[in-house]
């Protein structure tokens, strides 16, 4: 069985993946119905603060629609407390060998970061077909990305590190960029202000840039 299974179809379901670092756990159900009101309902939350896997836990049991996955994903423990928190998928911002070598008996699909060719030649030795690009915008941006589809032709990217609104467009029409990650629709502050109105604005701004997606395997 492939080390990602299920995360195709997690990855297709929105074309933006909101990043969201959460400080304050009461707020972490509020802010996923706004996400999910604004039609991007697969969320990331990152172990960054304290509240991620309470927030994970919160979202994953309480906002309907929702698909909750951990991000800032270090260790291999955090794979196994994320996926009993009710995490789907987990993203790393790198990949080194002791996090592949755990992840099988987690019972979580796995994202792991890339930013080098090398990097993404061992992801293929180990049967993986989807790779988070990180940090997007200074490992090389969209013409990285393009740059490496015909050598990687095995690998698609999540591209996340850097993308803006106005950026966001010229990594999905890459063939090989499945969605991206981003952060400008969930800012700190406005989340600490509960604008869950803003929150949702902004994530449908997100949502429609689907438009712009060009991947179409599978």
């Amino acid at each position: 069985m492939s080390p990602q299974a299920g995360l195709k179809d997690i990855l297709r379901t929105a074309a933006v993946i909101p990043v969201v670092i959460i400080d304050d756990v009461a707020l972490a159900v509020p802010l996923g119905r706004a996400l999910v009101a604004g039609g991007l309902p697969v969320i990331e939350i990152t172990l960054r603060t304290p509240a991620g896997l309470d927030a994970i836990r919160a979202i994953a049991g309480q906002v309907e629609g929702a698909i909750v996955g951990v991000g800032t994903v270090l260790q291999p423990a955090q794979y196994v407390a994320a996926a009993k928190a009710g995490a789907k998928f987990a993203v790393s911002p790198g990949a080194t060998r002791t996090l592949l070598d755990a992840v099988a008996d987690a019972g979580i699909a796995p994202l792991p970061g890339i930013a080098t060719v090398s990097e993404g030649m061992e992801l293929i030795e180990r049967g993986y077909s989807f790779a988070k690009f990180f940090p997007a915008e200074p490992a090389g941006g969209a013409a990285y990305l393009s740059a490496i589809a015909s050598p990687l032709p095995q690998l698609t990217f999540c591209p996340t590190g850097g993308i803006t609104l106005d950026s966001a467009p010229k990594y999905l029409k890459l063939a090989n960029v499945v969605c991206i990650g981003g952060s400008w629709m969930v800012a700190r502050q406005t989340i600490a202000a509960a604008d869950w109105p803003a929150i949702t604005r902004a994530a449908q701004e997100a949502a429609a840039l689907k438009k712009h997606r060009s991947f179409v395997h599978g």
